[in-house]
Order: structure tokens, then sequence, then C-alpha cells
């Protein structure tokens, strides 16, 4: 028996699920029940009521928010060492200081953020909903948190509020540039260039399209387009190419990698689910409060 049948046994046998997300390994997408964005997942398992362990592939704060959504089951995280750069950026401790320095102005927190930040913002936004979030929280002044290339593309779209950015980005989306943008119009001039609102301003400007990773899966099936060039971890492309085997696909410039996105591994993944190590655990109070800013998302959203 293979790893990949070994891993389907156990998972058949523990009554468990397996999420991964558009970022990891192909051999990780290939063997999961769902693969989406981190909230997608998260909502996902909520309504798989059978299934009492979820085995996330991702990273830490992904699995917490799964744990936030179903308290009630045992969540696991196969690489317990895959944190998120940008979540990192944003503590409690220094959020706590910009609040005070701007009493009642609402925080809104990108998904991609600690539990812990979560319990202290007052709404939750996706890089898909995060301009329609804003736009309907009542209040002319917003906190946004933490990456601040999401907040120009919310501030973009919103122009009427005024956003206070957080310094945070992502490493990742950083690394595309204006020369991979001119040698992308030049190397495929009839295909489309879709960008994550990750993506540094200038690179969001010269894109056709910018979208989250829902938004990219959407467009590729629905445009007439037959190449696209992807600005985003190389992971998506692997679903794009599956999703639409009749399109062609390719990274913007050099393809871009999450180190913490590829350390989940098959071996990971069997071990922790067979022996169910790598628990995230999350106080009832951080639930509490996380989750009444995930739900504040869904009523602006």
């Amino acid at each position: 028996m293979n790893i990949v049948d070994e891993i389907k046994k156990i998972k058949e046998k523990k009554n468990a699920i397996i999420l991964a997300h558009n970022y990891q390994l192909p051999e990780i997408q290939d063997i999961a029940d769902f693969v989406g964005d981190s909230l997608e997942l998260a909502k996902k398992a909520t309504e798989i009521k059978q299934a009492s362990l979820i085995v996330f592939c991702g990273v830490r704060f992904m699995a917490e928010t799964a744990k936030i959504l179903n308290p009630e089951k045992k969540v696991l995280l196969p690489a317990f060492d895959a944190g998120c750069l940008l979540a990192d950026m944003a503590k409690v401790e220094d959020v706590m200081k910009l609040k005070e320095k701007n009493p009642g102005v609402p925080v809104v927190s990108y998904v991609n953020t600690s539990a812990e930040v979560k319990a202290i913002s007052d709404v939750c936004c996706t890089s898909a909903n995060a301009p329609k979030v804003v736009k309907n929280i009542p209040s002319d002044r917003v906190i946004f948190l933490p990456d601040k290339n999401l907040g120009y593309f919310v501030q973009k779209h919103v122009p009427e509020k005024q956003l206070i950015l957080w310094d945070g980005y992502c490493f990742v989306h950083r690394q595309f540039t204006i020369q991979d943008l001119k040698s992308a119009r030049e190397k495929h001039p009839d295909a489309e260039i879709i960008v994550h609102p990750e993506c540094d301003p200038e690179i969001q400007d010269g894109a056709d399209y910018v979208l989250s990773t829902s938004g990219m899966l959407k467009r590729a099936a629905q445009s007439q387009a037959k190449k696209f060039i992807i600005g985003t971890e190389e992971g998506l492309i692997h679903r794009l190419k599956t999703e639409n085997p009749d399109k062609e696909f390719f990274s913007l410039g050099a393809a871009r990698i999450c180190f913490n996105m590829k350390k989940t591994t098959l071996e990971k993944l069997k071990e922790c689910l067979e022996k169910e190590t790598n628990e995230i655990v999350l106080s009832n109070e951080i639930i509490r409060k996380a989750r009444s800013a995930l739900e504040e998302m869904i009523k602006y959203a």
C-alpha cells in the first residue's frame, strides 16, 4: 500500500476531513477532500457534520480559523511550525496601542491574522470581500490590518473612507516586479494578467484584473481567453490547470513560493492523522471573541 492509500484508509477509519489551501503542494491538494482559500475551507468544515476531526493543510492562522468556526471539533495542523510572516507582523500589543491612539475607530482585520488579533478586532475580511466590508462599516475612518497592499486595493475602491493602514506585507507577493509585467506582456500579448491584491500597488495598477485566489479561479473558468499570467503563489497554478485543462497558465515572472505553505508533506500528513498530533488549542474566550469578528464580516459583506 502506498502512502496515499494509507492516508485515505486512516482518514476513513478516524472519520476525518482533509482540507488543503490553494498554495499547498500538488500531491497535498490531490489527496484533500476540499481545496480552497482559508475561510472557504473553514466554512466548509462546518458543513461536514459527520467529520469530528479536521486536518488542515496550510498555515497556523488558517487552522486557527477552522477551530474558531468549529470549536467542537479537533483541528490538526500537520506542519505545526508553518506560520505566516504577514500574520506575524500584527501583534496584539501593537494593535492595542494603535486602537488607543484612535479611540472609537473600528478595526478591520484580514483573515491572515492570529486568533488573538481577530479577538481584538471589530470585524474580519477576506481579500475578496474587503472593499465591501469597509464600505458598509458605519464609520468614516477604519483601521485596516495587516497587509498595506490589500489596504491600497480597498482604499482605491472605497475612496470615501479614510483607512489607517498597518505596515505589513506578504513577502511572496512583494516579489513580483514591473519588469515581470513588461516581460509577460511582450511574451504573451494575448494573455490576461491576473494578480492578487497583496501585490505592490504598481503591480496591481498594471494588471488586467486584481482578484483573490477564489476570484482568479472564477475568472479563469469564465473568460474566453486561453492564456493567463498569474501573480500569486505558484501553488494555485496546479488547481487552475486541473480545472481548466484546455487553457494555459504561467506565473508572472519566476514562480513565487511560500516556504511555509510547502512544509506540509504526505509523510507529515500521515503521521499527524495517525497519531492525532499538532492539535490547535484556543481558549474559549479567544474563540468567542474571534468568532464574533468573523460573524460581523458576514453581516457587512
